[in-house]
């Protein structure tokens, strides 16, 4: 994939943008040393999350490995050591923060009422931690993958399988949140519903921004499931 988007794998060939490739003569580190993985594991992250922003603001088109290496500030040689293309990299910063944020920080973190408590109070905290992970980042920049897989097919190999993949790990959250209800014949049904009905009402406000929390939608996604998973 070329820097403007035309066909191809973009190979991370660039020259790096003026920076210093060394740390100045005499200046040493006052803080803890760190090991070589956690200098590693700090790298990648620092790009991860620099393509994310970079697919957010500047869309896909507008994304090229030379910008993501300067906002991340790292070096030519330790991008190319995480992500050999542009296709990698993007796909996996999307899929990275997506699965983080969606089942460690998000659904599976939050505080939920007990279910023989508050079967109700349940389901509405759940649907409403999971509308709120379609207003994050990473929905936006794997919006901008989605689009642009459809006529690039070296972006769309490598973002096919990781869809997949997110797709089953987010399941698997739903799963544990909802596991009281597994065994209702309606389960699948509420879940699928819950997943693509979110996703269509959010690529809306692509273009029509509005308030997530007084979206009318909320009120009739909570509604469905109760009606679908407690009258069994």
């Amino acid at each position: 994939m070329s820097a403007d988007g035309a066909g191809g794998t973009e190979p991370l060939l660039e020259e790096a943008p003026g920076r210093p490739s060394a740390r100045p003569a005499g200046r040493r580190s006052t803080g803890p040393r760190r090991s070589r993985e956690q200098r590693t594991s700090d790298s990648r992250q620092r790009i991860l999350d620099a393509a994310v922003a970079c697919l957010v603001e500047s869309g896909y088109a507008g994304t090229t490995t030379l910008t993501i290496q300067a906002r991340a500030g790292v070096s030519r040689g330790r991008l190319l050591h995480h992500f050999p293309s542009k296709e990698t990299l993007l796909v996996a910063a999307a899929q990275h923060l997506a699965a983080t944020r969606f089942a460690s920080d998000g659904l599976a973190g939050a505080e939920l009422p007990a279910v023989e408590e508050d079967p109700e109070g349940r389901i509405d905290r759940i649907v409403e931690e999971m509308w709120s992970t379609f207003r994050q980042p990473y929905f936006w920049a794997s919006v901008e993958l989605w689009t642009a897989a459809r006529t690039d097919p070296a972006l769309a190999a490598a973002l096919l399988p990781a869809e997949r993949r997110l797709g089953a790990a987010i399941r698997q959250t739903l799963d544990a949140v909802f596991e009281h209800y597994l065994s209702c014949e309606n389960y699948p049904t509420v879940r699928e519903m819950l997943l693509t009905g979110m996703r269509g009402v959010a690529l809306t406000y692509g273009f029509d921004p509005r308030d997530h929390a007084t979206d009318p939608h909320v009120a009739q996604w909570k509604q469905m499931t109760k009606a679908l998973l407690l009258r069994d």
